[in-house]
């Protein structure tokens, strides 16, 4: 028997009723999951370079420190955009490897981040939510960065760039032009993030940049020619390109030997500790699942 007029507006009302009801607490819920923080970091670094070939986790470490905000869109993802700043200071003389060692050179190098990146959480977190407390997670994304190598002479510090110590911008041969002190890198890691309670959380982080520069340490090719140095860009930039033990043979003018690994790109890894708040809900909030 056909359904009755009355009852099939019954049974439509019902359904359509139903998939309000539904479609509105998957808003209300993603609604719910969505947060934004803040925090603030310390921590310190480390680079992969000439100085320090293939070491994680090496280095005279200095502090470094940083701020961010990350909006959660739910419990499983987020994005974050941080600023940072990362200090280097590495010597030849600390490595294990004689070449390395008898090369002799140092360097210092402050390095500014600007940086957005995407997060996932291995498990559902909420800041602040009792029955979500604690998780890792992996994160990637792009970054800006600007640094200045120095070197030291007699205490004071010396910014390389300008000096062009491997010739640059001098008639000495094969030298090319100065390297950029700005550029873009990858950030990409993992980390641990653990609540302290209703609206703050602690986060431990590791993550490496991967650059498209050679000259974190101002070391990249070849040593230019002294003479030349020392007429076109003036005694410093001489003195801070070449101050090995020994020298190689009986040349006294180190043009086109090996000064570094032509063609290696540097990276710099970011460790730090950060104390995370939630900014945009009281922690009286009820949480729910």
């Amino acid at each position: 028997m056909a359904m009755l007029p009355p009852l099939r507006s019954l049974l439509a009302f019902m359904v359509l009723l139903l998939m309000v009801q539904s479609s509105a607490t998957v808003s209300a819920q993603s609604k719910f999951e969505k947060s934004k923080t803040m925090g603030f970091a310390i921590g310190t670094g480390y680079y992969l370079g000439e100085m320090n070939p293939n070491g994680h986790f090496k280095g005279r470490f200095q502090p470094g420190f940083g701020g961010f905000m990350r909006f959660n869109i739910n419990r499983r993802f987020g994005i974050r955009a941080a600023v940072h700043r990362t200090n280097l200071l590495y010597h030849d003389s600390d490595s294990n490897d004689p070449w390395i060692a008898n090369r002799n050179l140092h360097f210092r190098n402050a390095i500014t981040e600007g940086s957005v990146v995407a997060e996932f959480n291995y498990s559902r977190y909420q800041i602040g939510n009792t029955k979500d407390r604690f998780t890792g997670y992996l994160f990637a994304g792009l970054s800006l960065y600007s640094h200045m190598p120095e070197a030291e002479i007699d205490g004071i510090w010396y910014a390389l760039q300008p000096l062009g110590t491997e010739g640059q911008g001098t008639s000495s041969a094969n030298a090319g032009n100065r390297y950029a002190t700005t550029g873009f890198a990858v950030p990409f890691g993992f980390g641990f993030k653990l609540n302290l309670g209703h609206f703050s959380a602690l986060n431990f982080e590791w993550g490496m940049r991967r650059t498209w520069t050679d000259h974190l340490d101002d070391v990249a090719g070849y040593y230019a020619s002294l003479a030349v140095l020392e007429e076109e860009a003036g005694q410093l930039s001489e003195l801070l390109s070449e101050s090995r033990i020994e020298r190689e043979g009986n040349l006294e003018d180190p043009v086109g030997q090996m000064r570094g690994y032509n063609g290696l790109d540097d990276r710099f890894a970011v460790m730090s500790v950060s104390f995370t708040f939630r900014i945009d809900k009281s922690p009286t909030t009820c949480w729910e699942r």
